[in-house]
């Protein structure tokens, strides 16, 4: 990652690559690694996939699981000798409307954050516009808000990747 790059956006769909490549952009900062999860334990196969993806990340990485509370958490955590690294964003937004939290809001605290953010930080998420409108309510909400939400980091963003099959297509930076 080079100096000048602050915030990166990686989106892709599921199993695309995004995560392994985000770590990757991580690695190759040199910084103190932070990697925010957002995802919560549920039910076994998430404890099961949350136990594989730690081991997968191996050792260097100081991880923080942060459900909600995602901007008050990220202020703490900015640094300039770190990087950080938030997957998912698409999660995030599920925690929110789940706890009946204003997305919107929450969002733009996140990207005001972002905005004089201190180190370097890569946040990954699910492109969910990319498929049929939902067919209920809630499900037409979350794709939405994400949407929303992806179009206001991107456009703070240094850099913004897609990423399919493995391969990262850069579009921004």
């Amino acid at each position: 990652m080079s100096s000048a790059r602050r915030v990166t956006l990686v989106l892709g769909g599921a199993r695309s690559g995004k995560s392994a490549f985000a770590e990757r952009l991580v690695r190759e900062s040199g910084l103190q690694r932070h990697y925010v999860a957002t995802g919560q334990a549920y039910d076994s196969e998430m404890r099961e996939r949350i136990a594989r993806h730690r081991a997968d990340r191996g050792d260097g990485w100081s991880t923080h699981e942060i459900p909600v509370d995602l901007t008050t958490h990220l202020q703490a955590l900015a640094a300039a000798e770190r990087v950080v690294l938030v997957d998912c964003l698409t999660l995030w937004v599920t925690n929110l409307m789940m706890a009946e939290a204003d997305v919107d809001a929450a969002g733009g605290l996140l990207v005001e954050r972002l905005s004089g953010w201190p180190g370097q930080i890569v946040l990954v998420s699910n492109e969910v516009g990319l498929g049929i409108v939902p067919d209920n309510r809630m499900a037409r909400e979350f794709r939405d808000h994400a949407g929303r939400l992806h179009q206001r980091i991107a456009a703070v963003a240094d850099e913004v990747y897609f990423v399919a099959a493995g391969l990262p297509l850069k579009m921004k930076g």
